[in-house]
């Protein structure tokens, strides 16, 4: 993909832990449809992110974790790539992962964003990743609970809201229980604690451009 007018900043953040046994050619070779978006001949040349200040894609083998803080410039064709990239790394997760991808409208400047009438491409995506869906599922209950009890502590004191997070840990369990019957897959341990955003979607307004 060439960078030459491109439309979009597209910012990618996150950090995956890895099994202990993969190497940078693994991973290499999984974040392939990312580099080869970025036009770069490998993970390396491709590691930098667009702005210094970002940490850009890293790995460190000592601690078998995937460090992402990196934007590049393109369309919503990279949509195809982060999906792509994904199932890779599900390949390679130790445990679940979210990543969090913001679209940010280059096109779109200040006045713009004074007329009624202007339409951003802003958007912001959260994707999931973890070697089955007993983990993805577990990640994604974690971040859930985090945001349902750090909105719901305005009101209420947290030693109040046990009855709330019981409800959710339901619903996941229904919901696991469904999967469990079709897959014959393990349950995934429960109240292991999390942040951030909870589920995958597309949220409005504009947002910052480096989620550090």
């Amino acid at each position: 993909m060439s960078s030459y007018n491109a439309p979009l900043e597209i910012h990618v953040h996150g950090q995956v832990t890895l099994r202990p046994d993969v190497v940078f050619e693994q991973l290499q070779e999984a974040l392939k449809p990312v580099w080869k978006y970025a036009g770069a001949r490998s993970l390396a040349d491709a590691a930098g992110s667009s702005y210094e200040d970002e940490p850009g894609i890293k790995f460190d083998p000592q601690e078998h974790t995937l460090q992402m803080c990196w934007t590049v410039e393109g369309d919503d064709d990279f949509r195809q790539v982060l999906d792509e990239m994904c199932m890779n790394l599900n390949d390679l997760a130790q445990t679940g992962a979210a990543i969090e991808v913001t679209f940010y409208d280059a096109e779109f400047d200040d006045e713009d964003e004074e007329d009624p009438e202007a339409e951003t491409r802003d958007d912001f995506v959260m994707l999931f990743v973890g070697p089955d869906p007993a983990a993805i599922m577990q990640v994604q209950r974690d971040l859930l609970v985090q945001d349902v009890v750090s909105l719901m502590e305005r009101h209420f004191d947290g030693a109040e809201l046990g009855g709330v997070v019981a409800e959710i840990d339901k619903l996941f369990g229904q919901r696991f229980d469904d999967l469990v019957n079709s897959l014959q897959l393990g349950k995934p341990p429960r109240g292991s604690g999390g942040g951030g955003h909870g589920g995958m979607g597309h949220g409005g307004g504009r947002k910052p451009r480096h989620l550090h």
